[in-house]
C-alpha cells in the first residue's frame, strides 16, 4: 500500500508540454495531509529550502516553477522501501529527474524519505525530505 502510494506520488510531480496550470492539491490531495498541524516539508531543490508547515504552503513552494516548465520525466531507479506500523510508516525510494525549462534542461537526482500517518481518508504525508544532485545533461535517462 505504502510502496504503490510512494510510487504514484513521484509520478504526480510530472509535466508535459500542454499540461493544464499546476494544482498542487488537485495533483496531491490524496497524499498529503492538507489537515494536521504536524506537517513537516523539506527538499533542497527548492532554492530557499524553505521547511513547509502545511501542505497548502508546500504547493505555494512549487507553484511558480511547475507552473513554468515545458516538462518534468521521472524514472525511479531504486525502492520504495518501506517500515510500516499499525498508524505510522515511512518510505524512501530514489528517482532520476529530467525537468524541461524554457532556460533549459536539468538532470538531477533525489533520494525522497516520506513520513505517512494514517487517517479516515487514507494514509498521508505528515513528514518529507528530499535531497537532490544535478547531474550532468543527459546522466538522468
Amino acid at each position: 500500500m505504502i510502496a504503490d502510494l510512494h510510487r504514484r506520488w513521484v509520478f504526480g510531480w510530472e509535466r508535459a508540454e500542454g499540461d493544464p496550470p499546476f494544482d498542487f492539491r488537485r495533483t496531491f490531495g490524496e497524499f498529503y495531509d492538507f489537515g494536521s498541524p504536524h506537517v513537516r516539508l523539506y527538499d533542497d531543490f527548492d532554492p530557499e529550502q524553505r521547511v513547509a508547515t502545511t501542505a497548502a504552503g508546500y504547493g505555494e513552494i512549487w507553484a511558480p516553477a511547475f507552473g513554468a516548465m515545458i516538462s518534468a520525466e521521472h524514472v525511479v531507479d531504486d525502492g520504495p522501501h518501506v517500515v510500516a506500523g499499525r498508524d505510522l510508516a515511512a518510505s524512501t525510494l530514489r528517482f532520476a529527474a529530467r525537468i524541461t525549462t524554457p532556460g533549459g534542461v536539468t538532470d538531477i537526482r533525489t533520494t525522497t524519505s516520506l513520513v505517512w500517518h494514517r487517517t479516515p481518508a487514507g494514509w498521508r504525508i505528515v513528514r518529507e525530505h528530499n535531497s537532490s544532485k544535478v547531474l550532468a545533461a543527459g546522466e538522468a535517462f
